[in-house]
């Protein structure tokens, strides 16, 4: 009997999030940030709509560098006196789960090199 309530929490659970994925994607169709992320090689109705939906009003950045640090991908500079960091790592201070997404839309530009552009940088910097 428990197995079953679990079973059927479960599957009302499902059609929710089924639900709520057509909401979102039936209004994505309606938001341009949406549309012009969804131009980049790699990237699909999900990820744009999240991307979209973690930077809000992009107005709100007066620099693309705001943006890149909003992310937490900016690098943070490491130094003390005479002694100067040689490898620099992102800070990781911003919105989690817009890092998260973009990481993903790299990847997902790199499988198959969908994004020749993002191949080459990639290829670049593994060198």
């Amino acid at each position: 009997m428990a197995l079953r309530s679990m079973l059927t929490v479960i599957r009302d659970l499902q059609n929710q999030l089924a639900e709520l994925e057509k909401i979102i994607l039936e209004l994505s169709e309606t938001i341009a940030e949406v549309q012009l992320l969804e131009s980049i090689p790699g990237v699909g109705t999900k990820l744009a709509t999240s991307i979209a939906a973690e930077i809000g009003d992009a107005s709100q950045f007066r620099h693309p560098k705001q943006l890149v640090a909003y992310a937490g991908l900016d690098p943070s500079v490491f130094s003390s006196g005479k002694f100067v960091a040689t490898q620099n790592r992102i800070t990781k201070r911003g919105s989690k789960r817009l890092r998260r997404a973009v990481y993903l839309a790299v990847t997902c530009g790199l499988r198959g090199d969908l994004n020749l552009r993002i191949r080459e940088y990639y290829d670049k910097k593994k060198k």
